[in-house]
């Protein structure tokens, strides 16, 4: 629902309000009002928030800059957003000391993700990566490659323990970032560098044969094809499974509603595709962009500044469990009680792989979901050379997608 622009002006008594659309985080509007104290009256930050999800969140972003709406100032994209609100020309670059700022200490897959034709358009405000959770009065050792994960489960499924690898496996965005991880650890590639041709080489066709074996390996839950993020936590925190792949928010839910259980989960590295080859785990996150169509340009920057340096995003880290985009906050000590597994996150993150970088990516993002799914139905050379076809097909905005 698309709010009345009078109700996004300005401030009272001339005071510039700078609307923040956001998605939900709990703990933000503590953030907003630590700015607010600082900017002493110059401007007020009003936190918007969007809905809950995903794509509700960009069609209103998308239908309200499309319009032209001058009431949206600071805007928290997701990291496969950014190219194409760029190219689009609905959110401003980031120039001169602002973008010395937002680069200064931020880690390098966030800052790549914020990034179109070599101008910065995003400020990397939270990141995340998925971890291999296991559970230790199970497993002796973490699994560090796909065969070995699926060896052990197959094992436990012989000796009548609980033995499923739980992950995301619905037609959308999860299984997306679940194949992109495959192709980044095989050293495969999707598109080309520039974003302009789709690639899928061998590594690419090498995570199509890892994603096909596991689905048919006879360790996912029944329900795997169907499997988002919070079924994959339940699933687990249940005690059905031996191994879970998912983002870290898993942790304090455990701690909460299975404690016992949770005394015997461990936590690891995301598993690679070949022995001796770590994984390079897709990333996700938000950007902070500056609306074009903004009528206080230079406070909306400095309002984003605020929002993600480094004592607020330590703050939202360790009280609405979003990781930080700024490497040094890893090593603040108050993190460590908040993330004891930040260690494990920090290491993904250094090398962390963006998804596809371009301003179609919801085109290319639709084809894919919809061709790996199921993933037993995979046939990795001919699903290849099919995805290169309407891969490249999306990028050039030909025929129509894929419902």
């Amino acid at each position: 629902m698309l709010l009345p622009l009078a109700a996004c002006g300005g401030g009272d008594g001339g005071v510039p309000t700078i609307n923040l659309y956001y998605p939900p985080e709990q703990n933000l509007q503590t953030v907003i009002d630590n700015c607010n104290e600082q900017a002493q009256g110059r401007y007020r930050i009003e936190y918007r928030v969007l809905p809950r999800g995903a794509d509700d969140q960009r069609v209103q972003m998308v239908r309200r800059l499309a319009a032209g709406d001058r009431g949206m100032d600071v805007l928290g994209l997701d990291v496969t957003w950014t190219q194409e609100f760029a190219s689009a020309n609905w959110i401003l670059p980031w120039t001169g000391d602002a973008r010395a700022e937002v680069e200064r200490g931020t880690l390098a897959g966030p800052l790549e993700s914020a990034r179109y034709e070599d101008e910065l358009f995003g400020a990397p405000k939270n990141t995340n990566v998925q971890l291999l959770w296991y559970r230790t009065d199970l497993v002796e050792q973490p699994p560090e490659t796909w065969d070995d994960m699926i060896a052990q489960a197959q094992r436990l499924k012989e000796q009548g323990q609980p033995y499923q690898v739980l992950t995301m496996g619905a037609q959308y965005e999860g299984l997306v970032a679940f194949y992109n991880t495959l192709v980044a650890s095989a050293g495969g590639q999707i598109l080309n560098e520039d974003g302009t041709e789709a690639v899928f080489d061998e590594g690419a066709v090498r995570a199509l044969e890892v994603l096909q074996r596991f689905a048919t390996a006879g360790v996912t839950s029944a329900s795997f094809t169907n499997a988002l993020e919070d079924d994959v936590r339940l699933a687990f925190q249940s005690g059905n499974g031996a191994f879970q792949l998912n983002w870290p928010f898993v942790y304090p839910a455990l701690q909460e509603g299975a404690p016992e259980l949770a005394d015997k989960v461990g936590w690891a590295r995301y598993p690679g595709v070949d022995a001796g080859q770590p994984s390079r785990v897709t990333i996700g996150g938000v950007n902070l962009a500056v609306s074009r169509f903004s009528d206080h340009p230079d406070e909306a920057f400095e309002a984003a500044l605020c929002i993600r340096d480094a004592e607020n995003q330590k703050f939202s880290a360790i009280n609405d469990g979003v990781p930080p985009t700024i490497e040094s906050i890893y090593a603040d000590p108050e993190m460590t009680e908040a993330y004891p597994m930040k260690d494990e996150i920090l290491a993904e993150l250094r090398d962390g792989a963006t998804r596809p970088l371009t301003p179609a990516y919801q085109n290319v993002s639709t084809v894919l979901s919809v061709t790996l799914s199921p993933p037993s139905a995979i046939r990795p050379q001919e699903t290849a050379d099919e995805l290169r076809r309407s891969v490249q097909d999306a990028l050039e905005s030909k025929g129509v997608l894929p419902g």
